[in-house]
C-alpha cells in the first residue's frame, strides 16, 4: 500500500503589506489604537490547505507605536511591557480549523511580558493572488481580544472622579499578507 505524502509549504509574512494593531479603551469613552512596526512570522501548511497550519509570529515590543511618543515610552517602561526585560511578544499556534467559507479559528500560545496564555483568534481568509513579480500572496484578517492584566500588564490609573484610565480589554486586529516561499 502506497503512502501519499504532501509537501510542506511555507508562507512568510510580508510586513510591507501587513498591519498588527491593538485597540484599548481610554477613560472608557474612546479607543486608542497602537501597532507594532517590527514583526515577522510564518505559516507552514501541508500543500496549499491552510487548515492545521503551524503559525509562528514574533513582534519587537520596542517598535510599539500609538502615534504619541510620550505614551509609547510609558508603554515600553516597566509599568507596562518592560521591554528591557521582555523585548519580544510571540505567538505559536496549537491549531487552525476552518469554521466556514473563508473563516478559520486559530488557537495558540501568546507570550507577552513573560506570561504565556492560550488565545483564540478569528481569521477571515481573503484569498490568493500573484503579484507583479510572480509571487503568490495570500491574505488574512485576524481579530480577537485579550485581558492585559492576565499577562501582567497591571498598571492602573483612576481619575479624580473614579473613572478607569485604561481598560483591561484589548482588541487585536491584524491584517496579514503572506508570501509563498518558493
Amino acid at each position: 500500500m502506497e503512502t501519499k505524502t504532501t509537501a510542506t509549504t511555507v508562507w512568510l509574512i510580508d510586513p510591507m503589506h501587513s498591519e498588527v494593531q491593538f485597540k484599548v479603551k481610554h477613560l472608557m469613552v474612546s479607543s486608542v489604537t497602537g501597532l507594532f512596526n517590527q514583526y515577522e512570522g510564518k505559516l507552514e501548511v501541508n500543500g496549499d490547505d491552510f487548515e492545521d497550519a503551524k503559525i509562528a509570529f514574533s513582534a519587537d515590543v520596542a517598535s510599539i507605536n500609538t502615534g504619541n511618543a510620550q505614551r509609547d515610552e510609558h508603554l515600553k517602561s516597566a509599568e507596562f511591557f518592560d521591554v528591557a526585560q521582555f523585548p519580544t511578544l510571540t505567538f505559536e499556534s496549537t491549531g487552525m480549523i476552518q469554521t466556514g467559507t473563508n473563516m478559520y479559528m486559530i488557537s495558540g500560545q501568546l507570550t507577552m511580558h513573560g506570561v504565556t496564555k492560550l488565545v483564540t483568534l478569528k481569521a477571515e481568509y481573503g484569498g490568493q493572488m500573484q503579484d507583479f513579480y510572480g509571487n503568490t500572496k495570500a491574505g488574512f484578517e485576524l481579530t480577537g481580544s485579550i485581558k492585559r492584566k492576565e499577562f501582567g500588564l497591571n498598571w492602573d490609573g483612576v481619575t479624580e472622579a473614579g473613572g478607569i484610565v485604561v481598560s483591561d480589554d484589548v482588541k487585536l486586529v491584524m491584517n496579514i499578507q503572506v508570501a509563498k516561499k518558493e
